[in-house]
């Protein structure tokens, strides 16, 4: 059983709260817009840590983190990408990759928006964790926090806390 504490767009802020909810939490991925080698590395000290960069991310947080990261854990293939989409409205080329190998769990960033969905027409599950910064349109600062259990995906939980 791994506990995962999912994150995106920090934009180079990390709310100690977020560390108090991943505490429990076995390891960190980051679904992009980091911010800066800093706040990665902050990350990197805190859990095992797997991440995508972003839009934002300059060249050295592109060096440590690759566009698409495909990895297993325990059972469940994951892809996590920043710019990715969301069912029905998928970014073409990562619709092409889903369509030809497909993952049973697929993660972006990227929109700011918290969401969990099961996509029947890929079947498969979709995560955005939100925006967990200080930067962008949002209002509430979001992150996901779940467990991976052989092939299941369950205990999803979701942090919310106020922009500031």
């Amino acid at each position: 059983m791994t506990r995962i504490g999912l994150i995106s767009d920090t934009h180079g802020f990390v709310d100690e709260r977020i560390l108090n909810f991943f505490k429990d939490c076995d390891e960190v991925w980051h679904a992009g817009d980091i911010g800066n080698f800093e706040t990665a590395r902050k990350f990197e000290d805190f859990k095992p840590f797997k991440a995508v960069y972003g839009n934002i991310d300059n060249y050295e947080v592109r060096q440590l983190y690759p566009k698409i990261n495909r990895f297993r854990c325990e059972d469940v293939d994951v892809m996590m990408t920043h710019i990715g989409g969301y069912p029905k409205r998928y970014e073409p080329l990562i619709k092409e990759i889903l369509k030809a190998d497909k993952p049973k769990l697929f993660i972006a960033g990227h929109s700011h928006i918290l969401k969990v969905i099961y996509d029947k027409d890929m079947n498969l599950l979709f995560m955005n964790p939100g925006a967990a910064g200080n930067s962008g349109f949002h209002q509430v600062k979001t992150a996901i926090r779940f467990t991976i259990d052989g092939e299941q995906i369950k205990d999803v939980e979701i942090w919310e806390a106020k922009r500031g």
